[in-house]
């Protein structure tokens, strides 16, 4: 699936991802390839990812974290749409 990363200043990742997982308003979830289509409230907390190829532009590559292969984000709110393997995450 696709993931795409957008903040007031700019996209900071589009890529192709295997596993998301998100702050979500009522806990924490997870969100896999074919997943139901989602719209949610994100709240404070890490958005996670992981894949195979996963590609970042070199100018944003220091707003994330890489422990294993595992990415992630700090963010401080957000929402969340899922629809046709495509996610995007819209963060403050």
């Amino acid at each position: 699936m696709i993931l795409e990363i957008v903040t007031p200043e700019a996209t900071i990742l589009r890529t192709q991802v295997d596993v998301v997982s998100l702050p979500g308003s009522d806990g924490k979830f997870q969100l896999l390839n074919h997943h139901a289509p989602i719209v949610s409230l994100l709240i404070e907390g890490e958005v996670k990812f992981k894949g195979a190829n996963i590609t970042i532009d070199e100018q944003f590559e220091s707003k994330f974290t890489n422990i294993k292969g595992e990415y992630s984000l700090q963010i401080k709110s957000g929402t969340i749409e899922m629809k046709e393997n495509y996610v995007i995450v819209l963060a403050d």
